[in-house]
């Protein structure tokens, strides 16, 4: 019997550390995505559109807050806005990732629809105020001019004027965020789409801390350089691309720091034949300085 008792324990312990270790790496191999805001908002909707689900999103205060967890292993990528359609480019997003060097390796469209919420029970005729990050009430003014007795009050985040609104059970307050905020904090959407413009979308890129090719299909190309202060410096550049069929889809200009009348240049671009991509690179390394390839990837055509 004390065998058999022994061979049991034995056993109950072998697999506690196979479950144990079963877990572990489990939770180990969980993608870690570093966003600016909180759960449900806009960032980690990004965030699960390129990634899916199955993931660990990291909450963070800013943008320098989410590189610089990936910069410490702490992340595996980053999801960062870059520009957005109607409020245009992040500037102080291109800064940071030149500065950390990260790599770009893909890239997010995600159209910005914005409902009113309240808690469960609360009417139209109720509210009283109602709030959100800045730029998201911008984008909502037309619906507000029609309901003047509404106060509307900026605040940092999205998603965390829904937590809020739970949280300390606000009945005279809606926030102007997300589905997923709603579904999350288990609120009513009361009005939907009040976005002025219905055509509105946020651009995300995907970080990574490694620069190492993953030899998968790209064509599209975010790259940074300068170029000297003379007449047709940047045409020259330019011109190399179109010569080659190469796509310029967006130019973003931002002043050296501390030196007049000098910039860098952050280019995206487009291609169809890798071998013209290779050669207009080769060519423009010949007139530019500081030039540095931000990531090489493939393009998102979906919005």
């Amino acid at each position: 019997m004390q065998n058999i008792a022994r061979k049991i324990f034995v056993y109950k312990k072998s697999w506690q550390k196979a479950r144990t270790f079963f877990v572990y790496n489990h939770m180990k191999t969980k993608t870690k995505v570093a966003i600016q805001g909180i759960k449900a908002s806009f960032h980690e909707e990004a965030a699960f559109k390129f990634f899916g689900r199955d993931i660990e999103t990291l909450e963070c205060n800013s943008f320098k807050q989410t590189c610089d967890l990936l910069e410490s292993n702490k992340a595996d990528y980053v999801v960062m806005a870059i520009e957005n359609s109607i409020a245009g480019s992040l500037l102080p997003n291109y800064t940071l990732i030149r500065e950390y060097n990260f790599a770009v390796v893909g890239e997010v469209y995600l159209p910005i629809q914005l409902h009113l919420m309240a808690l469960p029970g609360v009417k139209f005729e109720d509210i009283k105020f109602a709030t959100s990050h800045p730029i998201a009430i911008r984008q909502c003014v037309d619906f507000f001019e029609d309901f003047p007795q509404i106060q509307v009050m900026e605040s940092s985040d999205t998603a965390a004027c829904a937590k809020k609104i739970r949280d300390e059970q606000l009945k005279d307050t809606v926030a102007i965020a997300n589905t997923l905020a709603a579904e999350l904090y288990g609120l009513n959407i009361i009005e939907r789409r009040i976005e002025s413009n219905k055509k509105n979308f946020t651009r995300f890129l995907i970080l990574r801390k490694d620069k190492t090719e993953d030899h998968k299909e790209i064509n599209k190309a975010s790259i940074c350089f300068q170029v000297g202060n003379h007449v047709g410096a940047l045409s020259k550049v330019l011109q190399l691309f179109a010569e080659l069929n190469v796509n310029l889809t967006k130019i973003q200009s931002m002043p050296v720091l501390g030196r007049r009348n000098e910039y860098y240049f952050y280019v995206d671009m487009e291609w169809k034949d890798m071998e013209n991509y290779d050669t207009a690179i080769r060519k423009a390394l010949k007139y530019t300085v500081n030039f540095n390839i931000m990531g090489e990837y493939l393009k998102n055509d979906k919005v």
